[in-house]
């Protein structure tokens, strides 16, 4: 039984023989799956509370409002070396504050809408990942296509009927690349749904850190640093 098992084995296509049966297509399809996972490697390390609120930029940020310094904190949301979700979607709305002539009383709807802006950059940086999950079956089914052709015209060209080996190049391409196909495509699925829903957790829990920060601005009615009460 053994030996039966081993020489079956030996037969056998390895990995490597798959990946040169998918030819031109299959090689296409790994590239793509080598993108896609440095995509989806790319965003993880975006994605996170330590990116995308880092600890420093919190504290100097609460230090800033503690002391009404408004100016101040928008010039570290505006620094190079504090950008994050956190300080674009705070610095962005304080500044059109600071232009309108309503002042800090629009400051929940300017960060409302600045976060939006934050989480749709976040969303497209994504985008690419769902592009390879929808292509990659699409180059498959391309192979699977191009295999079947091969294969009816190497039994269109054969004299006779065909032996299997000169089936054997067309029936796999055919095959292979639309394996390949889904292998690429059901990982970038899951990560792209994965990262859009950490996307949407990890925005509800800065928005929550923002509110924490400029809980003292709302409270002071608005107004504008150095402003007197009439």
């Amino acid at each position: 039984m053994t030996t039966y098992v081993l020489a079956q084995t030996d037969a056998g296509m390895s990995l490597l023989d798959y990946i040169a049966a998918g030819r031109e297509i299959g090689a296409i399809i790994i590239l793509l799956s080598f993108v896609a996972l440095g995509l989806v490697i790319a965003n993880l390390l975006r994605i996170r509370m330590s990116s995308m609120a880092p600890p420093d930029s919190r504290e100097h940020l609460a230090r800033l409002f503690a002391a009404n310094d408004i100016d101040g904190a928008i010039a570290l949301c505006r620094a190079d070396e504090h950008d994050s979700f956190l300080t674009r979607t705070l610095g962005r709305a304080m500044e059109r504050c600071q232009r309108s002539p309503f002042g800090f009383l629009e400051l929940k709807s300017s960060l409302e809408e600045s976060g939006q802006q934050q989480v749709a950059r976040l969303y497209r940086a994504t985008e690419w990942i769902a592009l390879i999950a929808t292509v990659a079956p699409m180059l498959g089914l391309l192979g699977t296509v191009v295999g079947i052709l091969v294969a009816l015209d190497t039994l269109r060209a054969s004299e006779g009927v065909p032996r299997p080996d000169e089936l054997a190049g067309g029936i796999s391409l055919a095959l292979v690349t639309t394996v390949m196909g889904l292998i690429v495509a059901i990982p970038c699925t899951f990560a792209f749904a994965f990262l859009r829903s950490r996307i949407d957790q990890l925005a509800d829990e800065v928005a929550g850190i923002i509110e924490d920060l400029t809980s003292g601005i709302e409270a002071g009615g608005g107004k504008q640093p150095g402003a007197r009460a009439g």
